[in-house]
């Protein structure tokens, strides 16, 4: 297995106490590497690292600070970047926060990096780069403009990866993420995501809120194949100051979701359509020839598989509260 070549090797997870760093925690120990965890617990919970908790370093600092970013990264091999102050509507109603967040801690890691010498890092960046461009499937290079400042925070982190690369040589590979989802994505909140609102929502017995006519789609991407991803890509060879789609290749409509999660939980309902919300586009779906090409990865996980491993996790007494572990 490839990735049993991290053995031995330290890397650094940011936002390692989040959805999908917590995962990336588990599968970096089942590597056989030394993990370390940057997290300022902002969105990110202890409780998604209890089942590791002795097994980690865990640093509780903030990405906005390159003193803490320098310390985190003094003697890694690799850095996995997941930080940031995700969601669309959050960006909307708070611009600042989000681009300070996102950019300047993007910049704050990257030049870490840089100073200490890691070998590689692979950051998160996101499908809403794609913005306004119309164009299906969503091929890398056919970018249209930024819908929000979540968006326009990921098209920097974009050029701030090809810069650092081009300029002082660091290994930086982005991963687009499309819709991910799986368990112990938080259910709760403003800003929670749609798979883990609908699940609570049905759960309780509640109509499962959705904005708009529910025939916008999307492109969802279980977590397990994200992880395989971000292990590709910090392993392979090449893709330096590039960025790569990882979707599952196929797109759903909101409101199809909203019915496979009602069944998946026995709801009998129908969802309750509210109005449109700013910055969110209409479809997606992800090309995934060039992460094929670059790193030979594929999804692997059906959506109807990938709803009934969430349909477990959220049945669990304590998912609707903090993530289990």
């Amino acid at each position: 297995m490839q990735a049993q070549r991290l053995n031995g090797a330290t890397v650094l997870i940011t936002g390692g106490a989040g959805f999908i760093g917590s995962h990336l925690v588990d599968a970096v120990l089942e590597a056989g590497a030394k993990v370390r965890v940057l997290d300022n617990l902002a969105t990110g919970r202890l409780q998604n690292l209890a089942h590791v908790r002795e097994r980690i370093e865990f640093l509780q600092d903030d990405i906005r600070d390159l003193d803490a970013c320098q310390r985190a990264a003094t003697g890694v091999d690799f850095v996995f970047h997941e930080a940031a102050l995700g969601s669309v509507p959050r960006s909307i109603e708070k611009p600042a926060d989000s681009l300070h967040a996102n950019v300047t801690g993007t910049a704050n890691v990257f030049t870490a990096a840089r100073d200490q010498k890691v070998k590689r890092v692979v950051y998160a960046s996101s499908s809403s780069v794609y913005g306004s461009s119309e164009i299906l499937p969503k091929r890398e290079g056919e970018e249209g403009k930024p819908l929000s400042p979540y968006a326009l925070s990921k098209w920097m982190n974009e050029e701030l990866a090809e810069l650092y690369s081009r300029v002082y040589g660091l290994e930086i590979v982005g991963l687009r993420y499309f819709n991910v989802y799986g368990p112990r994505q938080d259910p709760n909140g403003a800003y929670a995501a749609v798979i883990p609102r609908f699940f609570a929502a049905c759960r309780a017995g509640k109509a499962p809120v959705i904005f708009g006519d529910g025939q916008q789609s999307r492109d969802f991407t279980f977590v397990g194949d994200v992880v395989a991803a971000n292990l590709a890509a910090l392993l392979g060879n090449g893709g330096a100051g590039r960025a790569f789609n990882v979707g599952a290749g196929s797109r759903t409509t909101v409101t199809d979701l909203a019915e496979a999660i009602a069944r998946a939980t026995e709801f009998a309902g129908g969802p309750d359509y509210q109005s449109p919300r700013a910055g969110d586009v209409l479809h997606s779906i992800a090309d995934t020839t060039r992460i094929f090409e670059a790193f030979g990865w594929r999804a692997t996980t059906q959506l109807n598989d990938g709803i009934r491993r969430c349909a477990t996790y959220y049945g669990k007494p304590d998912a609707a509260g903090a993530a289990a572990p």
